[in-house]
């Protein structure tokens, strides 16, 4: 599985930058809406969700798409804004929660040795 993702996100990138190009996508920043969204699906679809991922993920996905609503529909900055931060505040919320998972420690996170017992 692991040998096959390096070539479909070429495809994809590729496929997207054609279609781009015959000016079948509206004239938006695709390369930030897209960093934005591929960003937020793989953070939950890397680390799952959990703590840590439940607030991250989501908000990278909503800014890709309020993003897009800015460029292609004007939508202002005056609405944007406090709709990201009302979102971030309900998924910090929903972190809280004991039904969210917590995130497993890091591999560069220190792991806390047990006390050595005296000889």
């Amino acid at each position: 599985m692991r040998g096959i993702v390096f070539p479909v996100v070429l495809i994809v990138i590729g496929a997207g930058w054609l279609m781009n190009s015959l000016n079948f996508f509206p004239s938006v920043s695709w390369i930030i809406i897209i960093g934005l969204m591929s960003a937020g699906i793989a953070v939950l679809a890397i680390d799952g969700i959990n703590k840590s991922t439940v607030v991250l993920g989501p908000m990278l996905i909503a800014g890709a798409i309020t993003t897009f609503l800015r460029q292609q529909y004007q939508l202002p900055l005056s609405i944007q804004w406090p709709v990201l931060l009302m979102l971030c505040g309900v998924l910090m919320l929903l972190a809280r929660s004991r039904w969210i998972a917590v995130a497993p420690p890091k591999p560069w996170e220190k792991q806390s040795l047990p006390p050595r017992q005296p000889e």
